[in-house]
């Protein structure tokens, strides 16, 4: 046990020393903090596009009403009586207007699609193309009441506007407020990416670890005095104290770059890390109401959450990161010959990573989403990701145990494959070759 924890602090001081790892925990929440900043401006960037549109009303749509009100740059003006829309054409060739807008007429008042046509030889962008859309299909749509003869007042008060607030059957469940879907959604989100991220990443050092020990020959001056299995567990848990080290600091900086962004440059930061979500509409609606949405953050069972992610974490970490340092005592220096079988390694990863986004996100307690909880090599991503959502007790418990489990398993599995590569040189290794050196004596 001492020898272990030897080895363990010598992984663990080492990495922490370098300035690779220094500027990495430094300058990745920098990245981060100043990657949602420029999105956030960016979504709050009102384009300096201006355009000029007059409209040819052959449907009388717009000369029934108010006209056009004017938005960001974009302004409208109905052509005078008796136009022709050659000459508006004309006009906008003579750089008069940006464009002709030509309405024609309805074919009923029942038509629920209408084609409208824009003549300009200059190019709109998409945002002011929907402007226009949206202005053209208002427009219609007062028409069509006007000569209905419907009351305005009454039409308004049938749209009702819904919100939906899950509620738990027994109120003594309640830990401080149900879950929404949109804090779900993002809570999901992050769990499952950083597990993905954590994971990989730090797995991947493992084997680059032990590759270069390999390499340098260092592996055979430390192999005089430990058994393989203890050198190949402590590159393990030290390399594990490394990246919860700088998992910590992430943590911290993330925090204080976050809400200094908010406080000093006056940028909702909140806002761009709902929108990075794509498809969590139900998370983007809740942008307009940050207060509640921060409020509705705070009081989720956050320690039941990381702890549990922690656990889910050391396990898979545990799992892959034994696999990674199998390959990484069977390959010296060459990455094509790592990258060949490390590959088998990585389909599992991306499996649960699509899984997670693609089906716990919508369907959480589905079948599906349930058996890959479960199932240990996809369980350290996905049942993060489903811990938002409330997961039975017991599928959590089951989940753990599993994962558990199987990380020892794979532990023992790679330390047979760990002790014969590692001082095997000049020999190209296969996937067929590594199962052989497990019932090697």
């Amino acid at each position: 046990m001492n020898k272990l924890w030897l080895i363990v602090r010598r992984e663990y001081l080492t990495r922490v020393r370098t300035r690779a790892f220094l500027l990495g925990t430094l300058l990745t929440p920098l990245a981060f903090g100043a990657f949602f900043a420029i999105q956030a401006l960016m979504m709050s960037y009102k384009g300096t596009e201006k355009r000029s549109i007059v409209v040819y009303d052959e449907a009388g749509v717009i000369r029934a009403g108010s006209g056009i009100p004017d938005e960001d740059g974009l302004h409208f003006s109905l052509a005078p009586m008796g136009s022709e829309l050659e000459r508006l054409k004309e006009d906008v060739r003579n750089k008069k207007y940006d464009g002709v807008l030509r309405l024609p007429p309805l074919a009923n008042l029942s038509v629920k699609k209408q084609t409208v046509y824009l003549y300009s030889d200059a190019a709109f962008s998409p945002e002011t193309e929907g402007v226009i859309k949206r202005r053209i299909a208002a427009k219609i749509k007062d028409f069509k009441i006007d000569s209905l003869g419907l009351d305005r007042k009454s039409l308004s008060e049938l749209e009702t506007e819904v919100s939906l607030d899950p509620e738990p059957i027994d109120q003594a469940d309640d830990q401080g407020g149900s879950l929404t879907s949109g804090v779900a959604m993002g809570i999901s989100f992050f769990m499952g990416i950083a597990m993905y991220m954590l994971v990989l990443i730090w797995g991947s050092i493992v084997m680059r670890s032990v590759m270069e020990e390999k390499t340098n020959r260092i592996v055979e001056v430390i192999m005089s005095s430990v058994k393989p299995f203890e050198l190949m567990l402590g590159k393990i848990i030290g390399s594990a104290g490394v990246g919860m080290t700088q998992l910590i600091i992430w943590v911290v900086l993330n925090t204080f770059i976050f809400f200094g962004i908010q406080l000093f440059l006056g940028i909702d930061t909140s806002s761009a890390a709902v929108t990075s979500q794509a498809g969590m509409g139900a998370a983007t609606e809740m942008q307009d109401s940050l207060p509640a949405l921060i409020e509705e953050i705070m009081r989720q069972n956050w320690w039941y959450i990381l702890v549990v992610g922690l656990i889910f974490f050391l396990g898979g970490y545990f799992l892959y990161a034994s696999m990674f340092a199998a390959v990484g005592s069977a390959v010296g220096d060459d990455m094509g010959e790592s990258q060949s079988l490390t590959f088998p390694i990585m389909i599992p990863i991306i499996l649960a990573f699509v899984i997670m986004t693609s089906v716990v996100m919508r369907a959480p307690h589905s079948t599906l989403a349930i058996i890959a909880s479960i199932f240990p090599l996809f369980s350290p991503i996905v049942m993060p990701g489903r811990l938002a959502f409330d997961p039975p007790v017991w599928q959590v418990i089951l989940s753990i145990v599993v994962l558990i489990g199987s990380a020892v398993f794979f532990v023992w599995l790679s330390g047979r494959i760990y002790r014969v590569g590692i001082l095997m040189y000049g020999k190209k290794v296969t996937i067929r070759e590594l199962g052989k050196w497990l019932f090697y004596r």
